[in-house]
Formats: C-alpha cells, sequence, structure tokens
C-alpha cells in the first residue's frame, strides 16, 4: 500500500490514494490506543483526499487498535454509504458535517482522552502551556454535552469547527481536524497534552499560567 515500505509505518503527509489514507488510519488507531487516548471502540477516525465529496470513516464498534481495511466506510457528504463497510461509525455525522463547513480539512481525529474529559468536567479551562500547544491546538472550542451520535453534538461541533481546529466535547472526548491525517493526529495529541500539563499545574495549585500572550501574538505574524 501507498506509503510503507516494507517493515516501516505509512508516512503521515498527505496520502494520495484512498487505499492510502485507510492505512494511515489504521497506524493512528493502533498509535491512539498505545498511548491511552481511547479505550476499544471508543472514538473514531475518517479521512479523505483533497477537494473529494467522499470520505473513509472507521465502522461502527470497530476497536481502534485493530483495524483492517474492510473495516472502514465510505461516505459522502451527503451522508449516504456509498462502499466499504455498509455500518458507519455511530458518530458519521459529526465528521460528515465538519467535512461540510471546513472545505480545507481532510481528516478528523475523535478521542476519549482522561486529562481533557475531566479537567473539563471539573470545571477548569484547558490552558495552553506550551510552543507546541500554541502552535498546533491555538484554539480549543468546546460544546456541552450531547448525546453520541446526535444531530445536536455533530451541529454543535461542527458549528466550533468553522473558528476552531480543536473541538472539546464535554463529559465525552475531543475532535480535531487537519489537512492531513498525521496533522489532525497532532493537535488531538496536543490537546491531550495541554490538559495533562493543566493537571499538573492545578495540583501545584496554579490556575494562571499559560503560554505568554506576546509570544502567541508574535507567533500568528510569522
Amino acid at each position: 500500500m501507498e506509503g510503507r515500505s516494507q517493515g516501516s509505518k505509512p508516512r503521515m503527509r498527505q496520502a494520495q490514494t484512498i487505499d492510502g489514507l485507510v492505512e494511515q488510519l489504521i497506524d493512528v488507531g493502533a498509535d491512539i490506543v498505545r498511548r491511552g487516548y481511547a479505550l476499544a471502540s471508543g472514538g473514531n477516525l475518517s479521512a479523505r483526499l483533497p477537494g473529494a465529496a467522499e470520505f473513509v470513516v472507521t465502522g461502527k464498534g470497530t476497536w481502534l487498535d485493530r483495524l483492517e481495511p474492510a473495516d472502514f466506510t465510505v461516505m459522502n457528504l451527503a451522508g449516504e454509504v456509498v462502499g466499504g463497510n455498509p455500518v458507519p461509525s455511530s458518530e458519521w455525522k459529526l465528521h460528515q458535517r465538519s467535512y461540510r463547513v471546513r472545505e480545507d480539512a481532510n481528516a478528523l481525529v475523535h478521542m476519549h482522552p482522561q486529562h481533557a474529559v475531566l479537567v473539563d468536567a471539573l470545571g477548569h479551562e484547558i490552558r495552553l502551556l506550551t510552543l507546541d500547544h500554541a502552535v498546533y491546538v491555538r484554539s480549543l472550542g468546546r460544546i456541552p454535552f450531547h448525546p453520541n451520535g446526535s444531530d445536536e453534538l455533530a451541529d454543535a461541533a461542527a458549528e466550533q469547527a468553522e473558528q476552531h481546529n480543536c473541538v472539546l466535547l464535554a463529559h465525552h472526548g475531543c475532535s480535531a481536524l487537519g489537512e492531513d491525517v498525521g496533522m489532525a493526529l497532532r493537535r488531538a495529541m496536543n490537546i491531550e497534552e495541554a490538559a495533562t500539563a493543566t493537571y499538573r499545574a492545578l495540583l501545584l495549585g496554579d490556575r494562571t499560567t499559560r503560554f505568554p500572550t506576546s509570544a502567541d501574538e508574535a507567533i500568528q505574524h510569522a
């Protein structure tokens, strides 16, 4: 398959074929579970080729660390199944509606990271503390709790995705958009890293430290 040499992982640059996207998502799913960002079938992944009106998304009930090519559903932006696994993830609307408002996004990683969900549930803002947080997360949208797979969740997340690459789903998880699979994963990982850093800061009694405003402005204008 594209992007993989014998004995190596697929490269995380923009894939050129659907098979290439699927291979990258299989690797991402295993990585997410290995890092403890999701358990079993918690979370879902999708990607599309630039400019495409169709995307691939993990199927319903699939375990992210045991994905195979046959587990992926091909859907269009109208929400119709057009190939692959006939039963997509229950969260397919989250992916579809985010793509509809973000023509520049070609991948979405949705996972259930513990620190991000916990810090938010306890009423604390997830603070961006490091250069990586500022560069990759940039800003974090948030929506209140909605049932998984619901129109309310998908529409609310898509509304936030119009302004943010990263969206926190209260008492649920997070989603991260990217121009390719690698960037979506990098952003998702930095959401949880920022939440973990915030959690540790709170344990130390710190409630104010964050990435310097002056440095953030310099990054934006670089």
